[in-house]
């Protein structure tokens, strides 16, 4: 029998940094890891606003870890973060990069429609490789997934803070949140926004954090006061 007094299960917080502005997004060009030219001046500085912001509010103190793509515009907004997180290192993992693309890696994105999706780049087809040696939106998905659970994981009962990007915080809504692999509906993921997912486990879970006794909770998405004012 559960003692009705016990203290409950520690709570593990999935915290989704989407990093700051791109090169790649600017200049409309595929920015997978070739294509990945890093932080623009706008995106140091919404990187900047979001680390004031952490170290005034210690919204994330006590952080356990600090995940990152291995893409540079990720790689610049975690490092440049990490101070306000306890001076954390820094892990890179390539399991949360956005959709690998393939040899549409570098291309502007004229170019990739031209050469892969003549009809459009909505295919509709989540199975459809998003070119030669790409990734699908199924495929990129589960990579996503079983990031994201194993990182909650490894850090039960913890914060984690992921600095990932849009096509991550999408597939979070997926895993975590359990929505069809295409959506009904489309969502806006600002540059440096928090999206964050939280787990406290129900008895008998035994630490498995995707068990169905107890769900994920979507505590904020989008969050981007810090942005208030930049531009």
């Amino acid at each position: 029998m559960t003692d009705p007094t016990a203290a409950p299960p520690p709570t593990t917080r999935l915290v989704l940094v989407r990093h700051g502005e791109s090169r790649s997004t600017v200049e409309r060009v595929v920015g997978g890891h070739r294509g990945c030219g890093g932080l623009t001046e706008k995106g140091v500085l919404q990187a900047k606003a979001l680390c004031d912001r952490l170290a005034q509010t210690g919204e994330l103190a006590g952080a356990a870890a600090v995940l990152t793509s291995v893409l540079p515009r990720a790689i610049e907004t975690a490092e440049i973060i990490a101070p306000a997180l306890g001076g954390l290192p820094v892990e890179q993992r390539c399991e949360l990069c956005e959709i690998h693309p393939g040899e549409g890696d570098g291309l502007t994105w004229e170019e990739f429609s031209a050469l892969y999706r003549p009809e459009g780049l909505a295919s509709g087809n989540p199975y459809r490789a998003m070119a030669p040696g790409g990734e699908s939106w199924a495929g990129f998905y589960v990579r996503v997934g079983e990031a994201l659970l194993q990182a909650a994981g490894d850090h039960a009962g913890g914060t984690v803070v992921v600095v990932c990007h849009g096509g991550v915080v999408e597939g979070a809504f997926a895993t975590l949140g359990g929505l069809p692999l295409r959506r009904p509906f489309d969502v806006r993921i600002e540059n440096t926004s928090l999206t964050e997912w939280s787990y406290q486990p129900a008895d008998g879970d035994l630490g498995n954090p995707g068990h169905r006794l107890a769900r994920w909770r979507l505590n904020r998405f989008n969050d981007t006061a810090h942005l208030a004012g930049l531009d």
